[in-house]
């Protein structure tokens, strides 16, 4: 019998978005049905929660019939672990405010591998595979280093896979603040002027400390062949009114791009290794070795097309904590669950704001620790 961890790889060396729904949900089911076998033998409690869901996951049909955990149970402290503490090589730490506590996300070396490799398949869908001139509107300081990696490092990190080159064109002022180093920009811009590039920032470091400065100064950067990839501070510019289309149409014109160059995506620290970039269309879709189950509020019963529910998110890439049925804190709708013009397969739909009264999560702070776990 093929090894789990073999047929977890295969998944991830297939194109991301080609298999029809039926023969996405038949490979799935039986390969979460053997990650909660693995997981049961792992951790006791985790054991005796999936023995008491209503329906047996060995017997159950489908993937939404599957024991989902609701994603504030990985807020524990000491984290959920199938791992020794020895085999511990991350812990991810989701950003919350101070009344909150952050989920916590243990990683042993294979997930880790498997978050880096399924990040880089799903944004080479979109790119293309070629390295590229790396632009980051972020701060040198933002790298991975031994003692943590922050949310935007590791968003930043997961891209360096299809960079040539780095540059960051932010500083940091006297008072503490982020400032856009514009000769940086400039110098940038003129020695990559016609080639192919890629940009990076946080959506609310974009608006801030990028495109409202050079909107501010009337410049355009005039880069015609780039790609531009964004994620995470949505709620800072939402209290500032700042609509998608805006964003898009203002960060293009800086740029001196075309809006369909711009990709936000979305993640989170819970589901390593599985994001959500918008299509063409403004879609977004889960991959081959992930699924997306969008859930009545009231019922929990999968939605039809054009419903709206709570999002479960699903990823066999997760052996090292229980990462593979998640249920969010997430609303969206579901557009349809095949058949997207943009030509990716399975389930297309659109996020659509947090759970009413669902406590606020950041988007994610990642830190690393070498040390054994407590």
């Amino acid at each position: 019998m093929q090894p789990l961890h073999e047929k977890i790889d295969h998944l991830l060396s297939m194109p991301p978005y080609d298999q029809s729904p039926a023969e996405r949900e038949a490979a799935l089911l039986e390969l979460l049905k053997e990650e909660l076998d693995y997981a049961c033998e792992r951790h006791a409690g985790y054991k005796s929660y999936v023995e008491h869901w209503p329906v047996s996951y060995r017997s159950a049909a489908r993937i939404s019939d599957l024991p989902f955990l609701p994603v504030g149970m990985l807020k524990a402290n000491p984290p959920l672990s199938f791992v020794g503490t020895d085999e511990v090589r991350r812990t991810l730490t989701s950003s919350a405010t101070t009344s909150q506590a952050p989920s916590r996300v243990v990683l042993d070396a294979p997930t880790s591998r498997r978050m880096t490799k399924g990040t880089v398949v799903i944004v080479r869908d979109f790119i293309g595979p070629a390295r590229r001139p790396y632009l980051v509107v972020d701060t040198p300081d933002q790298k991975a280093n031994g003692n943590g990696l922050g949310a935007r490092g590791a968003a930043i990190q997961g891209l360096q896979p299809f960079a040539s080159e780095t540059t960051y064109c932010l500083g940091v002022s006297d008072q503490g603040d982020l400032t856009l180093d514009l000769e940086k920009l400039k110098q940038f811009a003129a020695t990559h002027k016609g080639a192919e590039l890629l940009i990076y920032g946080f959506t609310y470091i974009l608006w801030n400390h990028f495109a409202k400065p050079l909107m501010a100064k009337n410049i355009c950067l005039d880069l015609q062949n780039v790609r531009i990839l964004h994620s995470g501070g949505w709620k800072r510019l939402q209290d500032q009114a700042v609509e998608k289309s805006v964003f898009n149409q203002q960060l293009a014109q800086v740029v001196g791009c075309s809006t369909d160059c711009i990709v936000d995506f979305y993640g989170m620290v819970e589901s390593v290794g599985v994001i959500f970039p918008d299509c063409p269309e403004g879609n977004k879709h889960g991959p081959v070795f992930g699924a997306v189950i969008v859930r009545d509020p009231l019922t929990l019963e999968p939605v039809p097309a054009g419903g709206y529910g709570i999002v479960q998110v699903c990823s066999v890439l997760p052996t090292s904590f229980p990462g593979n049925l998640l249920l969010t804190e997430d609303m969206a709708q579901v557009i349809a669950y095949d058949g997207c013009p943009c030509g990716r397969r399975g389930i297309s739909f659109r996020f659509a704001g947090r759970i009413p009264r669902a406590e606020l999560r950041g988007c994610g702070n990642i830190e690393t620790k070498r040390s054994a776990m407590n």
